[in-house]
């Protein structure tokens, strides 16, 4: 299954099980990149967030159009910062920003329960590494990369290149099948 690729200076398609890594600078706008790949061509999306709380990635997706009746979120933040939590049957928590067996059985399930074109947004690995560290956020990207294989999906995976150094940059870009580049005045490049 083809899946269309609504972003400036990429593929048009791109088949199912495909990952794409994000690589943006700290100050990257990436919402927009994000977005784009979320509302085209998809049947259910997940964002997985490491970053931002389920209500603003609510906000955010309200903002670009994307349809949020297709959406899931599953908020890895609000449990660490003390913030309530309203589950409901579209959102998820984890116990903790570091519980990364709780996100990937959770993108198990979402990719179990959900069929057509399902796309998963990772944001972000950086902060992912942060919680834990880069070795475990690398064996779970490997993990959720094993899962859009085995579903048929589709993910983009944001990683913010100036914390982390130019190894483990290299070495996260190795297991992905592109690679999209934002430069910091909104330029957007590509290698697939």
């Amino acid at each position: 299954m083809d899946y269309d690729l609504a972003i400036e200076n990429t593929p048009e398609t791109i088949p199912g099980g495909t990952g794409i890594l994000l690589i943006h600078p700290s100050t990257g706008e990436t919402d927009r990149i994000d977005t784009d790949f979320l509302k085209t061509d998809t049947d259910r999306i997940l964002v997985i967030s490491t970053r931002t709380t389920a209500r603003e990635v609510q906000q955010k997706l309200e903002y670009y159009d994307v349809d949020e009746t297709k959406a899931d979120i599953l908020d890895t933040l609000s449990v660490e910062r003390g913030y309530s939590r309203r589950s409901s049957e579209h959102v998820h928590y984890v116990s903790a920003p570091d519980d990364l067996d709780g996100i990937v059985e959770t993108t198990r399930r979402f990719l179990d329960e959900h069929d057509g074109k399902r796309r998963i947004s990772l944001d972000s690995v950086t902060e992912m590494a942060y919680y834990a560290d880069d070795e475990r956020a690398l064996e779970t990207v490997e993990k959720l990369l094993g899962l859009l294989e085995e579903y048929d999906a589709v993910g983009l995976f944001h990683l913010s290149e100036e914390v982390h150094d130019a190894a483990t940059v290299d070495t996260f870009k190795e297991l992905f099948d592109g690679t999209i580049y934002l430069d910091s005045d909104g330029t957007v490049e590509s290698e697939f």
